[in-house]
């Protein structure tokens, strides 16, 4: 009985080796857990419209030019999407929900910031291109809610509105 548990041991590590070295590619992942999802080669994934044929519209799975540095092979969990206010539904990627005060508080959670690492470098990333410090965007949003929103519009270059 012995000897006949180590082959099939054997066996079953084999096909979990064999399923590792397949790679992830954007394209061939569902769109339902497309975005926020990472490929083999460390880039982003990313829903894009695409116009058919027929004139529809139709959503597509794409790899982006986004690259994440220290990820590869990652579909983020629904646990951090919920956690982090993020809709996996969300086109394209932009730095447009950072100027959402309810966005930010949960992007700013623990349960998000402290747990939920790819998608705060998505978040970082997308501060930094516009000049803003998500640590510091982040105490400021709990400290000033208010306050923090207004210095992101402000540091983005953005002119502000009529007063």
């Amino acid at each position: 009985m012995a000897s006949l548990k180590f082959p099939i041991v054997l066996f079953i590590s084999s096909l979990l080796l064999h399923s590792s070295l397949a790679e992830m590619i954007c394209e061939d992942l569902p769109k339902d857990v497309c975005a926020f999802s990472i490929a083999s080669s460390g880039k982003r994934c990313v829903l894009e419209t695409a116009v058919k044929k027929d004139g529809d519209v139709e959503c597509q799975c794409r790899t982006s030019e986004v690259v994440v540095e220290r990820m590869a092979e990652y579909i983020e969990t629904d646990e951090c999407v919920a956690a982090c206010g993020v809709d996996r539904n969300s086109v394209g990627i932009s730095s447009d929900s950072l100027l959402d005060q309810q966005f930010t508080a949960k992007l700013c959670t623990p349960a998000c910031y402290q747990k939920c690492p790819n998608i705060v470098d998505l978040y970082f990333n997308l501060a930094a291109g516009e000049g803003v410090f998500l640590p510091d965007l982040c105490n400021a949003q709990r400290s000033n809610p208010r306050r923090s929103m207004v210095e992101l519009i402000l540091s983005s270059g953005v002119a502000p509105g009529p007063v």
